[in-house]
């Protein structure tokens, strides 16, 4: 019986991986990049590269006319993310009066002035949104993708445990010396048994995330009178004040004072945003978030106003019970919480995750390799493209998009597209060329990628000095760190990368002489 359910926990990891290992590898890359999304928006993103500073260096009744006049008088709403240490820019959003969202307008929150426009979607506005949505919108394709890859990554988690009856050991063993398929083996265990309950704990809470989505009747069946059942929910477990619009015009008072009430009310934990709802109506209203950069919670209270008195209307400090879970559960995964320790965790544990995928389909292919060629069967050729594109081609192809973001001049257009868009598809192109190259130089592809990963990485950081005069020596000076330690792991990256390229042509050479040997004493 235990040997039964083994072979059948092996089929079913085996090609549970080679199906869905591509999108895995994906998903985890991009969830691995944004953990530093903030930190690698700095990086794209120059004129943000200030100071960091805090909602209290910010005056809204100073920004007030600016805001306006960005608005405009049809608004439904507006509001303004405020500078974290990690976000030292201040970001306005607004939403018109037919429900479309505008933004990010930025804000220099020292001097009130307005920054130049953000020319570039960056980490939180590509590879964040890549990471959970596959920017596959048509019918949320994407998140249904995502989903049906994390239920998969759990299966392969679950069989990959069964399979291996010397768990423990794994932990301990890799034997590099030893031929590919066995160091691979190794790796990939190690890796799998490193990261087991990170990779668990991040792929469920992720499934989570988006069960409103996944099960859209759930909320039906409690609010079903409710014209969006979803929004109900949500209204009633966060206890969301609010209350429409009367159509007469009324004046906003001060937000300063608003944020005065706020933070003496928190007892000086700081302000994350402000949100004016019906802004110039009689009846709108202000509502100010809490920040939650000290808690896991997603959410940890919110305080609402009289827009025209600045009286307060309702308050509330943490959701009902089951939403709070949620929020947790919410907050554990994106980690936007200030730890850093556990950031730089999360990070090593994600590319651990890329790892232990990436050697599971090598370990796949070199145990294949030969018996496929003897039989003919394309197997081996057609998932070694599929895999050299979908592990060394995402990584050019994210290196691509820091290239193509410090190359692009401001103002760039291009077939009607603009500047944040052709970098988007310098991504995609490049990627996709990674592919084509992967099945059409079968032997070569992986030496030849690693190779590219190294230039790239190089040309991004010397791109970065050429085009900002932030090179690594000054921002290391100044302890600018999130764009110094952008330009360290990019280089980084390229030594790794060279490093493999190199092993990879010995390898090579070293089997080439072995057959030539072969050759000569036949």
């Amino acid at each position: 019986m235990g040997q039964s359910l083994r072979a059948s926990m092996t089929w079913l990891h085996t090609w549970a991986g080679v199906l869905l290992g591509a999108l895995l590898f994906a998903i985890f890359w991009m969830g691995t990049l944004s953990v530093f999304d903030r930190e690698i928006d700095r990086w794209m993103i120059p004129d943000t590269r200030i100071a960091s500073g805090g909602a209290e260096a910010v005056s809204l009744d100073g920004l007030l006319p600016q805001i306006e006049k960005h608005v405009g008088q049809d608004a439904k709403s507006w509001w303004l993310n405020f500078p974290e240490p990690r976000t030292p820019i201040a970001d306005m959003w607004f939403q018109d009066a037919k429900g479309e969202y505008h933004g990010p307008v930025l804000f220099d929150p020292a001097t009130g002035m307005r920054l130049a426009g953000r020319e570039t979607l960056g980490a939180t506005g590509f590879i964040f949104p890549f990471h959970f949505n596959l920017h596959l919108r048509w019918f949320d394709i994407g998140y249904w993708l995502v989903g049906a890859a994390g239920m998969a990554m759990l299966v392969l988690l679950v069989s990959g445990v069964i399979i291996h009856r010397k768990i423990f050991a794994d932990f301990f063993t890799f034997r590099y010396e030893r031929k590919l398929p066995r160091s691979s083996l190794d790796l990939h265990n190690l890796t799998g048994v490193l990261g087991l309950p990170f990779h668990v704990v991040i792929t469920l809470s992720g499934l989570i995330i988006f069960t409103y989505l996944y099960f859209p009747k759930t909320a039906a069946l409690v609010y079903a009178d409710a014209q969006n059942p979803t929004a109900a929910l949500h209204d009633e477990a966060q206890e969301r004040f609010s209350r429409p619009a009367l159509d007469e015009h009324g004046v906003l008072t001060s937000l300063d004072a608003m944020m005065q009430i706020a933070t003496e009310r928190w007892r000086g934990v700081g302000i994350r945003s402000v949100q004016v709802i019906h802004p110039g109506d009689a009846n709108g209203y202000v509502r100010i978030n809490r920040s939650h950069r000290h808690s896991v919670l997603r959410h940890v209270g919110a305080i609402y106003f009289d827009g025209p008195t600045g009286s307060v209307l309702h308050a509330t400090d943490m959701p009902k019970p089951i939403k709070t879970v949620e929020r947790f559960v919410v907050g554990l995964h994106f980690i936007q919480f200030e730890h850093w320790t556990l950031r730089w965790i999360y990070f090593v544990l994600g590319l651990s995750g890329c790892v232990m995928i990436a050697t599971g389909f090598i370990y796949w292919l070199e145990t294949r390799r030969k018996r496929h060629a003897a039989q003919g069967l394309p197997g081996v050729r057609i998932v070694e493209g599929l895999t050299v594109g979908a592990v060394t081609g995402i990584v050019i192809a994210t290196l691509a998009f820091f290239v193509a973001n410090r190359l692009l001049p401001s103002g760039a257009t291009c077939a009607g597209y603009e500047r944040a868009a052709l970098e988007v598809w310098a991504f995609y192109l490049v990627w996709l060329f990674a592919f084509a190259h992967a099945w059409l130089r079968p032997g070569a592809a992986w030496r030849e990628q690693c190779w590219a990963i190294a230039v790239l990485a190089l040309l991004a950081v010397v791109l970065n000095a050429a085009t900002t005069g932030d090179h690594l020596i000054k921002t290391v000076s100044d302890g600018y760190w999130p764009v110094a330690g952008m330009d360290l792991l990019l280089l980084a990256g390229a030594g790794l990368a060279a490093y493999a390229a190199r092993t990879l042509a010995r390898r090579k050479g070293a089997v080439a002489h072995g057959q030539s040997s072969l050759t000569r004493t036949a």
